[in-house]
This record gives structure tokens, C-alpha cells and sequence, in this order.
């Protein structure tokens, strides 16, 4: 096990990974941007690096910065939590080449699974089912149309490089195709630096089943049960339940199969989360995207499991094998998770904490609270 990590990430999931590394006696180094010297993540961790300004792309995506802190703080690897840089392989290959362990997969794995377009090749080659659409990127508005033709309307033009929501358009008729090709790509342009999108057929009334899997770097993977993420705002996850409610043996037991197959595929090492579109009339299920780091919603799977998932990510970054297989894993019991945001409805529900003047949050048997917060923060 590592002596000490750097967590190159603020709030409730630097706090969460602290607290699995204070179990397993793996001193922590905490990183923060100048206005974030109070947040609480800074105060938990062994030692504490400020690396830069407010601005993001100064601080938390500063990559030469965060290994240049890890070095000199004497810390052997970096757990990257999610967001940020969590899944950017330029950043997983930088800490290889500095000596560092990345607690995540492999780049290669995270640049593959990064490209929707190519993950959903990637799955369909290894045998997981996948929505009908387009074989990879669009090129241009006539290749668009040759395969929306082909698939039929109604019919969703997503961002290849990105997700969340963005560079995303519902398309309705052939009439709405030219401009929501147009508006996805300069979204996606925007957001992700890359304008290339693919066509998927719209399932309208689909469930948003994903799950969890882990990896080592012995040819193990195991899934640890699913979660059901329908409940969502602007593409964006508010509710999360494990397991997903409604599903019967036979579909859950084929939906672990198809993500373990999928893994084993690529070589997946590590936490990850492959994503479905479940369609509850024909009860068949369709891959849409894998996430290749830990998740917001991964406590409703540790409650229902019992089994720490950062733990798990630091033993097989660490060169661990698992140590059980899936006949091992058991589903005990149901969780849901509420993600509470702080926001001003008169800025169209944008987030914005503001300051927190009091703040008690719940307790009680069976109750978890995973936040960054405390009065007057």
C-alpha cells in the first residue's frame, strides 16, 4: 500500500478519499486554490499545498503544478476523485512519466472509453448491445442525413468527446436535423474542444440503468450491482438508487455480464461505471457510456455492497488483486441518494452556495452525509 497520495480534488470527494486513507494509515496531501484555504478538505488532509489562484485552469487543472506538488511533498500517487482531471489521459500518462501512480485506469483505457463514438464501438465489438446509430463521427450534414434516414426519427446527435448533456440535441423530424447538427457541434466545440458527433436513435421513455464495476491489474473484474439514475435535471443525476428498482434476476444478472465483458474487453483496471439505456417494454438494455473513475452516486453502491470503493481503487493501483470474484458479491438491502445543490433560482437555477450561515445535517442508523460544508463556510 502507498506510504502517501496527493488528491488533485476539493471538497466532499477529497474529504471521502481521506477518510478511506486515515483508515488504511496512507497519509494525504491536500491541494487548494487561494480562495479555498477554509474548505475542509485542506484542514483533514496530513499536509496541505496551495497551487494556485481561483481560476481553475490555474489550480485544480494545473497539471505541471499538482505533480510538481506531489513530488515535493514526497507523495507516490495521485488519486484524481471526479471531475476535474479524473478522466484525462494526458494527465494519467503525465504522472506515469513522473513516477507516479495514477489511481485510476489505464490512459489508454480512459482516452478509448473518453470518445463516445469509439466506446460504443469498442462494446459493440465486444458483443455488449448498443442504441442503432451511426458507425462512429458524422462527417458533415449528407452523412447525417444518409444515417438518420437509415435509423428513423426521433434521433439524438450527441458530442463524441464529452457528457453531461452537452452537445446534445433532440432531433425530431428531418426538417430540425441541419441546425441541431450545427448548435451540438459548436456546443461540443465549446465545451470540449472537439466539434465531432455521432447519431444514436432517441428511446423516449428509457431508464438510466448503470453499473459499477472494478478491475485489477490481474485479469479480474467483477460488477458490483447497478444503480438506477433516471431522476435527472438537465441531464444532470439528482436521485440514485441501488438497486435499480423494478429489474428481474434475469436482467440484472445479463446487465453485470454485458459491463464485466465490456472491461475484460479493454483491460479495465480500477473503479468504473458503465452506463445503459434500459427499455423497460422489451426489457433490453443499450450502452451509451463508460465513466472511468469513481462516481457522485458510488455511496448508494458502497451501502449495499459494503465494500469501500476508494479502498478498492487504492489496492489495485497499489498492485493488489482483488481478492474475491463475483459469486462473492452481495446485494444487501435498497439505498437512494438526494444530491442537495445550493442554487439561485433567479439565475435560472445556476449553482451558487453563497454563505452558509447554519448548517445541521441528518443523522440516524442507516444514514450517510458526504459533504464539504460547515457554518459559516
Amino acid at each position: 500500500m502507498f506510504r502517501r497520495i496527493l488528491i488533485a480534488n476539493r471538497g466532499e470527494i477529497a474529504l471521502r478519499i481521506i477518510r478511506t486513507c486515515q483508515e488504511l494509515g496512507v497519509e494525504t496531501v491536500a491541494v487548494y486554490s487561494d480562495v479555498d484555504a477554509s474548505s475542509l478538505h485542506v484542514a483533514a488532509a496530513t499536509r496541505a499545498v496551495c497551487i494556485g489562484p481561483r481560476e481553475p485552469r490555474q489550480s485544480y487543472l494545473n497539471q505541471a503544478a499538482l505533480i510538481t506538488a506531489a513530488q515535493a511533498t514526497g507523495a507516490e500517487a495521485i488519486h484524481p476523485g471526479y471531475g476535474f482531471l479524473a478522466e484525462n489521459a494526458a494527465f494519467a500518462q503525465a504522472c506515469a512519466d513522473a513516477g507516479l501512480k495514477f489511481i485510476g485506469p489505464s490512459p489508454a483505457s480512459i482516452e478509448l472509453m473518453g470518445h463516445k463514438a469509439q466506446a460504443k464501438e469498442t462494446m459493440r465489438a465486444a458483443g455488449v448491445p448498443t442504441i442503432p446509430g451511426s458507425d462512429g463521427v458524422v462527417a458533415d450534414l449528407a452523412a447525417a442525413q444518409r444515417v438518420a434516414e437509415a435509423i428513423g426519427y426521433p434521433l439524438l446527435v450527441k458530442a463524441a468527446a464529452g457528457g453531461g448533456g452537452k452537445g446534445m440535441r433532440i432531433v425530431r423530424s428531418a426538417a430540425d436535423l441541419p441546425e441541431a447538427l450545427m448548435m451540438a457541434q459548436m456546443e461540443a466545440r465549446a465545451a470540449f474542444g472537439d466539434d465531432s458527433v455521432y447519431l444514436e436513435r432517441l428511446l423516449e421513455r428509457a431508464r438510466h440503468v448503470e453499473v459499477q464495476v472494478l478491475g485489477d491489474q490481474h485479469g479480474q473484474v467483477v460488477a458490483l450491482g447497478e444503480r438506477d439514475c433516471s431522476l435527472q435535471r438537465r441531464s444532470q443525476k439528482l436521485i440514485e438508487e441501488a438497486p435499480a428498482p423494478g429489474l428481474r434476476p434475469e436482467v440484472r444478472a445479463a446487465l453485470a455480464a454485458a459491463a464485466v465483458r465490456g472491461c475484460a474487453a479493454i483491460g479495465y483496471q480500477s473503479a468504473g461505471t458503465v452506463e445503459f439505456l434500459y427499455d423497460a417494454a422489451r426489457e433490453a438494455f443499450y450502452f451509451i457510456e463508460m465513466n472511468t473513475r469513481i462516481q457522485v452516486e458510488h455511496p448508494v453502491t458502497e451501502m449495499v455492497t459494503g465494500i469501500d470503493l476508494v479502498r478498492e481503487q487504492l489496492r489495485v493501483a497499489a498492485g493488489e488483486p482483488l481478492g474475491y470474484g463475483q459469486g462473492d458479491v452481495q446485494v444487501r438491502g435498497h439505498a437512494i441518494e438526494c444530491r442537495i445543490n445550493a442554487e439561485d433560482p433567479a439565475q435560472g437555477f445556476r449553482p451558487n452556495a453563497g454563505h452558509i450561515g447554519d448548517y445541521r445535517p441528518p443523522g440516524g442508523p442507516w444514514l450517510r452525509v458526504d459533504s464539504h460544508c460547515y457554518p459559516g463556510f
